[in-house]
């Protein structure tokens, strides 16, 4: 049986967010092709992370025998979601921009699962694990458009889930996504529903590839 672990983390609800409705969409392709696999959601903005302590760090380098009854605890909470991550078959993550950024739960979420000698170092224990990011953003950050510089997305979770956890990273981005709100944005509108179709046959094609890679 396989395992989709799903983290959807934009603040905006259902269809009213364009990486929830992307995530959703490679979500039903996934299930249609695994329909006795296990999903493991996590809604991130509702149900937050808490971000990381001094006693959830320093536990994971200190010896079971050594950890003081907060550093256990602490650690007990980070090492269930590192199980979730080294259990998990494939990864999909709703990254919306936020001002520039990932949201500030999707960092604690990756601050919990790197840990230096188990899911990073010399022998990684999601190594390999695909992952799909649907990063949404209200504008456009592609090389050669006048906000390039600003994109701090794809670049840190291309550092992070790709060079440090060693998951094999695919990402999809619908972007100008507010441009149907935005009347500065208007002339822009057929670019964001190009976008937004791409966005949703990329999701279909790449739930479907890994879910047979997988299987």
């Amino acid at each position: 049986m396989t395992t989709l672990l799903h983290i959807d983390s934009s603040v905006f609800p259902g269809e009213a967010s364009s990486s929830r409705s992307v995530t959703a969409a490679f979500r039903r392709a996934w299930e249609e092709q695994q329909p006795e696999g296990a999903v493991i959601y996590r809604d991130i903005a509702s149900d937050p992370i808490p971000h990381i302590t001094a006693d959830a760090w320093s536990a994971g380098y200190a010896s079971p025998s050594e950890r003081t009854p907060e550093q256990s605890r602490a650690f007990t909470a980070r090492v269930r979601l590192i199980e979730e991550l080294e259990q998990a078959d494939a990864v999909l993550i709703g990254a919306p921009m936020h001002n520039y950024s990932i949201p500030s739960t999707l960092k604690a979420w990756l601050d919990n699962v790197l840990l230096l000698g188990r899911t990073a170092g010399e022998s990684r224990s999601a190594q390999g694990t695909p992952a799909v990011v649907v990063a949404s953003r209200g504008g456009s950050y592609r090389p050669g458009t006048p906000r390039e510089g600003y994109e701090f997305v794809q670049n840190y979770l291309e550092a992070v889930l790709k060079d440090t956890l060693g998951l094999d990273l695919d990402f999809i981005i619908p972007e100008l996504t507010m441009a149907a709100r935005n009347p500065a944005m208007s002339e822009l509108i057929p670019l964001y529903e190009a976008s937004r179709k791409r966005a949703f046959e990329d999701a279909a094609t790449k739930a479907k590839e890994i879910a047979a890679r997988v299987a």
